[in-house]
């Protein structure tokens, strides 16, 4: 498979405090890659380094065109997106107008087609397509979150902890629609706390811990991981493998 997202020697440091330090990774086309780890580890600033929230030391690319340079603007335009942990909704919005707002840039026909493969996914954001933002519940609002994302049909999709504060069931279905992106053609990049849930959707995962990569591989064999299992699964596996 060929690289979609490659990230290579990077270092993000805020201040004279470096929070991640020499990470390297790939996300292929139609491919779910997680990253997971405990909190302050460096997902999220990983993810607003791509997007250009921070600034980045290394090498950027999305479909071979190098981002280190570009503003978020054009980050977008080239077909990155991503879902802050924190949504980021205009609540005082209906859920129509923040969809809306994702889709600026195409015309008046992809925004419709875009309406309709938003609204495919998530059929509850077309009952409440009236309803103001904020008076969504929280499952709700990641969905908006997630289809206002989707509505510039991004080649990459970048979620920062869309199961964060939400009930079981909720999950459940944030994470098999995260699966059905990949069927539609859209790749995902997901740094999640509920490693289980993630390992169990993703193609392939990384391990970080204080800013670094300390392992990789397949979900399946990273969940299979001792390490992993008792740090991050909450249970020993028999016979599983050390890091």
């Amino acid at each position: 498979m060929s690289a979609l997202l490659s990230v290579s020697d990077a270092h993000i440091a805020y201040g004279k405090v470096e929070a991640v330090r020499g990470v390297s990774l790939e996300v292929a086309d139609n491919e779910i890659v997680t990253i997971v780890g405990a909190n302050g580890a460096g997902k999220t600033t990983l993810l607003n380094a791509v997007m250009g929230v921070l600034p980045l030391k290394g090498r950027i690319a999305l479909a071979g065109e190098d981002l280190v340079r570009l503003e978020i603007e054009e980050r977008v335009a080239l077909g990155l997106s991503l879902v802050a942990e924190h949504r980021e909704l205009f609540a005082s919005m209906n859920v129509e107008d923040n969809l809306e707002l994702g889709g600026f840039r195409g015309t008046r026909a992809q925004a419709a087609s875009a309406f309709e493969r938003v609204y495919a996914l998530f059929p509850r954001l077309k009952e409440r397509r009236k309803q103001l933002a904020g008076t969504l519940s929280g499952g709700e609002q990641q969905m908006l979150a997630m289809g206002r994302a989707l509505m510039g049909a991004p080649k990459l999709l970048m979620l920062d902890e869309p199961s964060l504060g939400l009930a079981p069931i909720i999950v459940a279905d944030i994470f098999r629609t995260i699966g059905e992106l990949r069927s539609a053609g859209v790749s995902v990049l997901l740094v999640e706390q509920n490693a289980q849930a993630a390992l169990k959707i993703a193609d392939r995962a990384y391990v970080m811990e204080l800013g670094e990569f300390i392992l990789e591989g397949r979900a399946s064999e990273v969940a299979a991981n001792e390490r992993v299992a008792a740090s991050y699964l909450g249970f020993q596996h028999e016979g599983a493998s050390g890091i």
